[in-house]
Formats: structure tokens, C-alpha cells, sequence
């Protein structure tokens, strides 16, 4: 089942019910993905250094059990939590990132972003900022996942139209310096639901998901 929360939703609540879900999963309980447009937040991953937040001025921050290090969830942003039973589909969690890796790019891809790509070392998805091989990355979607029991939560977060002043008070996902950029900047006009059920599929389609068909 995919589910989309109320626009926009504070992040506590929702990571906390991602938490109680995954606690009271059995092996019968189907996998599902839940879309959320997030308030403004900067989140720690636990390997997060408190150096990397720089100034996150009125921005709460947040301290969570995923796996990465800091990043920044705000309007505007597609955040797509991955409730998935590992064991069910036979995967492992290195196999399940670089899958909705996948997914993301492929997103990416559907809306005419044909240079999305990975970057050695460095979960998430990113694109060229310029046209000569030398060119720089930006960083367009980030991950985050922790394992439960076999489970998974939390998930991709892919900047679709919005501002990214708030990724300058922090080293994005620990690399100082590090570009951002989103769907918008790159010529996308795209609403945000449109984009959150495309990513929705794509990941189902990827990542090996037995969703139900509410």
C-alpha cells in the first residue's frame, strides 16, 4: 500500500509510527510506502558528526536511528519511507539500496533528467553540473535506511521544487561544499503528488515490494 500523510507533517510522528510498524509486523504483514512532505527539519543519521550542522538557525534538529549522516527534509521534497520485509524477498539491505537507487533514477529519468547517476561511496542520487566529464555533482536525492528484524524503514528523499537555502546550514550528508539541486532547478515542472506516485511505482517496481491494492 502506498500512503500519503497530510502536506506537510511534522517528522517525529511519522518516524515514530514507522518505528511502532515495524515493531508490530509479523512475516504475514505486506510492505508499505508512505509519501510525507515534511515541515522543515534537519535529521542526524547515526553516523552523523555534530561539526556537520553549521547553523541551523529555527530549524529543529532531530536525532534518528537511519543509517547516513545529516541531511535537511523541508516543503517541497518528496520523502518516500520503504516499510519492506527483506527476508520475504530475498534480499539483502546492500542489494535494496542500490535498488531504490534505481527507482530514483528512473523517476529521474520519466521526467526527462536523463544524466541522474550514483557517486562511489556516497548513497543517493546525484546529477552532473556541467557537460565536460569533469564536472561536479549535485546531489538530488538522499538515503537513509535502518533494518528492524529483517524490516526496513525510513527511505529516499528527492527534492522536487523547493528551496534549498536551509542545505547551506550543514554539510549535506557530511561532505562540506556539497551541491544541491532539485527537479525544478533542472527545468521539471512537475506537481509534487505527481512526482511521489511515480517514485511510489517505480520503487514497488524495483525494490521487490508485496504492497497490498488498497
Amino acid at each position: 500500500m502506498s500512503r500519503t500523510w497530510p502536506r506537510p507533517t511534522p517528522y517525529e510522528p511519522v518516524w515514530r509510527a514507522m518505528q511502532a510498524f515495524t515493531e508490530a509486523r509479523t512475516p504475514d504483514t505486506l510492505d508499505e510506502i508512505w509519501l510525507v512532505e515534511h515541515e522543515p527539519v534537519y535529521t542526524l543519521g547515526q553516523a552523523s558528526k555534530p561539526e556537520h550542522v553549521l547553523n541551523p538557525g529555527n530549524i529543529p534538529v532531530v536525532q534518528t536511528d537511519r543509517g547516513g549522516q545529516v541531511t535537511y527534509h523541508g516543503p517541497g521534497q518528496v520523502m518516500a519511507y520503504i516499510l519492506a520485509d527483506l527476508r520475504r524477498s530475498g534480499r539483502f539491505i546492500k542489494a535494496m539500496v542500490h535498488q531504490i537507487e534505481e527507482a530514483t533514477i528512473e523517476t529521474l529519468r520519466l521526467y526527462g533528467i536523463e544524466n541522474a547517476c550514483r557517486k562511489e561511496g556516497a548513497p543517493g542520487v546525484y546529477v552532473p553540473t556541467g557537460v565536460e566529464a569533469s564536472a561536479e555533482l549535485a546531489k538530488i536525492a538522499a538515503l537513509g535506511i535502518k533494518v528492524r528484524n529483517g524490516c526496513t524503514y525510513h527511505g529516499m528523499a528527492l527534492n522536487v521544487d523547493m528551496d534549498l537555502t536551509p542545505f547551506n546550514g550543514i554539510n549535506p550528508c557530511g561532505y562540506a561544499g556539497l551541491q544541491t539541486v532539485s527537479m525544478a532547478q533542472l527545468g521539471v515542472k512537475a506537481g509534487w503528488v505527481d512526482v511521489a506516485q511515480t517514485l511510489s511505482q517505480q520503487i514497488t517496481r524495483y525494490c521487490g515490494l508485496s504492497l497490498s491494492n488498497e
